[in-house]
């Protein structure tokens, strides 16, 4: 995922550029940052911008340029990045598209944050004076003042971009007076529709259907033992019915054999009381 958050001071381009990082794992390029690290790692280009920041004078787009370059390279720049701050001027975006061409990489969205201005100016001098009645102390750059310089910048530098990218069909425009959830969403489902999320949301799509073609085997075999469980329920009945039936038998039996074997018993003493009783008469 490469895109960029085109928008003026406090459309919130670096609230939703760190939702981004969190979510899909990519990494937000702030030129001001790149340049603070190249130069504290003295590499070649940070050395080149040191010296320029040391006399005052600004750092020129081919040096930021190769900030950027070098930073995109990095391991954990893999997944992509967001570029917020940058380009701001038309030349720089012909500068970035170039570099991304000799990487063989291609940029998937510019998505602008559209603000009002004058809800901005509105949102920053209810803030200052919100600050200066709880006795806090107000930034310098923090005014209606200021902004409305940064804002007049914006216009005049960066405005054109949104000309530059909706002739190469990159643009996508976003409502910033939205609730920061709104935005997120709608930010999201660009991504999605230009096929930005893809590489993330394809492993998620494999599990789930390895985790589906797991679960069939057991859910046959749950539906095959539901089936078979009334019919091993009335074997198991008849089985215990047909015990029951076999021990009554078994005790009649029983009680059978006993009887006829002592109505034997008794028959025999008797001829043998009769017999006794004979040969006495026959004596006498």
């Amino acid at each position: 995922m490469r895109l960029i958050l085109l928008g003026p001071p406090g459309s919130g381009k670096g609230t939703q550029a760190q939702r981004l990082v969190q979510r899909y794992g990519i990494v937000q390029l702030s030129t001001g940052e790149m340049l603070r690290a190249a130069v504290a790692a003295e590499t070649p280009v940070g050395l080149k911008a040191k010296d320029l920041m040391a006399n005052g004078q600004l750092v020129p787009d081919d040096i930021v340029v190769g900030i950027i370059s070098d930073r995109i390279d990095q391991p954990d720049a893999v997944k992509g990045f967001v570029l917020d701050g940058f380009p701001r001027t038309v030349p720089q975006a012909e500068a970035l598209d170039e570099l991304l061409k000799r990487k063989h990489l291609k940029l998937d969205a510019v998505v602008e944050l559209r603000v009002n201005e004058s809800a901005l100016l509105q949102r920053v001098e209810t803030r200052v004076a919100e600050m200066r009645a709880r006795g806090e102390e107000v930034r310098v750059d923090d005014t209606p003042e200021v902004l409305t310089k940064r804002l007049a910048a914006y216009r005049s530098q960066t405005e054109p971009l949104i000309h530059y990218y909706s002739e190469r069909r990159k643009l996508a425009t976003v409502d910033g007076m939205m609730t920061i959830e709104q935005v997120t969403r709608e930010v999201n489902r660009i991504l999605a529709a230009v096929g930005a999320l893809e590489p993330q949301a394809a492993p998620a799509r494999k599990a789930r259907g390895a985790a589906r073609k797991a679960a069939r085997p057991s859910a046959k075999k749950a539906a095959k033992s539901a089936k078979k469980a009334p019919k091993a329920a009335k074997q198991a009945s008849r089985g215990a019915k047909g015990g029951k039936t076999a021990r009554r038998k078994a005790a009649a039996a029983a009680r059978g054999r006993g009887t006829g074997k002592a109505k034997k018993t008794v028959k025999r003493i008797v001829r043998k009381a009769a017999k006794k009783v004979t040969k006495k008469r026959a004596k006498r």
